[in-house]
């Protein structure tokens, strides 16, 4: 029963078992005509990474980013080149590794390690989702908030019923989404190169900012309760997210193709390439402009609360804007406006693309399954319960409480990424390292395969250098030195659970390839 369900008397079922292609019901949906032009072979492969770029430029981004251009001027624009480039080379990998083997990482994983492992990482895998998902609900409630003033309460539940805009997707087709995804990121990158132009930045500086620094890393000096590298760590947990490796490794594989012609497969490896990277680009252009408007938008030091209330307020405050020109702009409330315009149009993609990464998962490591209004419902209520216990608890306090409680909370979830992520980096290096699993033409090349291991190793390492300092948030903005001893205890039998965790990932898909070698090696011997 490969292509699907195990029993039809299973159908009317919520939860259904499934073990067949990736995302079944878009897999292969797209048909691309042969002998095209390369430009409108281009169009015709461009939209997955759309979806995956969207998990680059998500609010759980905008807060750091602003924040560190306003401690740091431009030092911390390098960071943002460095992910971003990672970034495509991580997904480059995805996208082939999805095309070239038929299976997304989740089922690449399960297939190669036993169904216990299977069940830590994909239960590890959901904690991420949410914890992206409560940035998400935070700031698409936040965005309402400002627009309509509704009150916050009422704006977290109206996020639950994103489920219907997802109901009405799945009905019109996959490309359309697609389309719909590019529209909303043109909205999102729109709004902050108006705001960016209109504030004459110094160009120079940015440029300068690109080339990399040794003081980047550097714990001094800390500057609003920042340091550099508490900023840089803050970027890159912000920006390289596993959840988008998963997503890409399915939606690479919606265009039809022909598996027994080595060439398509090449085709549509080079085209998703090109896609990716044309998409990731366009999401590094945005986080280099929240950064730069960190610097060039408000005064230095003006934007005292980095919450999206703050940013928000600060976009109409005549007293933080750096020039006569934003001054006059913001008099109309245009900026703040279209902030809160671009909050919500972000909020909405990352739906979207968090739906489709949980259904991938699901499939993949425990070959379950259930409608996608069902598996959006589930997750959104989960992440719904944390951000209403903050507001609630935060109700009867000021405004500034209320804000800053919120913030914290986004910035706090965003510490689940930091255990996930290597257990998508590291088995994905693996795999399309392989001969064996991607064929003499498509395992990494040399040069792709010492960078993919300096990026694993350099951000495995740096998700954990910063843990201690994730964990020290959750006591508040003054812990106490023994909430401080707490918390790096805490943070050191977490790094050695994962580091734990990890030899065992690795181990399990040593044996599985040794296992699936020794396979294909048996039927060679037995058609010889």
């Amino acid at each position: 029963m490969d292509k699907g369900i195990k029993n039809p008397k299973q159908r009317h079922k919520l939860i259904q078992y499934a073990n067949g292609r990736s995302l079944e019901e878009i897999n292969g949906t797209v048909k691309v005509p042969k002998n095209i032009s390369f430009w409108k072979a281009l169009f015709m492969y461009s939209g997955p990474g759309a979806l995956v770029a969207v998990g680059y430029m998500d609010p759980g981004n905008w807060s750091t980013s602003i924040t560190g251009g306003q401690n740091f001027q431009y030092m911390l624009m390098s960071v943002i080149l460095i992910s971003s480039l990672i970034a495509m080379l991580l997904q480059y990998m995805a996208a082939k590794l999805g095309i070239v083997s038929q299976m997304d990482l989740a089922q690449a994983i399960r297939a190669r390690t036993s169904k216990t492992l299977g069940i830590v990482l994909w239960i590890l895998t959901e904690l991420a989702i949410m914890a992206t998902d409560i940035a998400e609900v935070i700031g698409a409630a936040i965005a309402l908030y400002l627009l309509f003033h509704i009150p916050l309460v009422i704006a977290v539940f109206i996020t639950v019923f994103d489920v219907l805009l997802l109901l009405l997707l799945t009905k019109i087709g996959f490309r359309k989404i697609e389309a719909i995804v590019v529209c909303l990121i043109l909205v999102i990158l729109f709004v902050f190169v108006y705001q960016v132009a209109l504030s004459n930045p110094d160009w120079k500086g940015v440029l300068f900012g690109l080339i990399p620094s040794a003081k980047v890393m550097a714990s001094s000096p800390s500057v609003n309760g920042m340091s550099p590298l508490s900023g840089s760590l803050g970027i890159i947990g912000a920006t390289v997210m596993p959840h988008n490796l998963y997503l890409h490794s399915a939606i690479s594989q919606t265009r039809e193709i022909n598996h027994h012609d080595e060439e398509d497969v090449a085709r549509t490896v080079r085209f998703s390439t090109w896609d990716s990277n044309i998409q990731l680009t366009a999401a590094f252009f945005v986080n280099a402009l929240l950064l730069i408007m960190g610097v060039a938008v408000f005064k230095s030091g003006a934007v005292k609360d980095p919450s999206f209330f703050g940013l928000f307020e600060a976009l109409s405050d005549t007293s933080t804007l750096s020039n006569g020109v934003l001054i006059a702009v913001a008099k109309s409330g245009i900026l703040s406006t279209l902030f809160a315009v671009a909050l919500l149009a972000s909020g909405q993609n990352s739906t979207i693309t968090g739906t489709l990464t949980g259904q991938v998962i699901m499939e993949g490591f425990v070959h379950m399954k259930m409608p996608i209004w069902a598996r959006r419902l589930i997750t959104r209520l989960i992440s719904v319960i944390p951000v209403l216990i903050c507001v609630m608890m935060t109700s009867g306090k000021s405004a500034v409480d209320e804000h800053t409680a919120l913030n914290n909370l986004m910035n706090n979830s965003q510490v689940f990424l930091a255990f996930a992520l290597p257990f998508s980096m590291l088995p994905l290096l693996m795999m399309t390292d392989s001969k064996v699993e991607m064929g003499e033409r498509f395992k990494n090349t040399l040069w792709v395969k010492i960078a993919g291991w300096v990026s694993v190793v350099g951000l495995t390492f740096l998700n954990m250098k910063g843990l201690p300092d994730s964990i020290t948030a959750f006591f508040g903005d003054n812990p106490s030195a023994s909430q401080v001893s707490i918390a790096h205890t805490i943070a050191y039998i977490l790094i050695a659970a994962v580091m734990a965790l990890l030899a065992w990932t690795v181990y399990d898909l040593y044996r599985g390839n040794q296992r699936y070698a020794k396979h294909l090696q048996d039927l060679a011997d037995a058609e010889d």
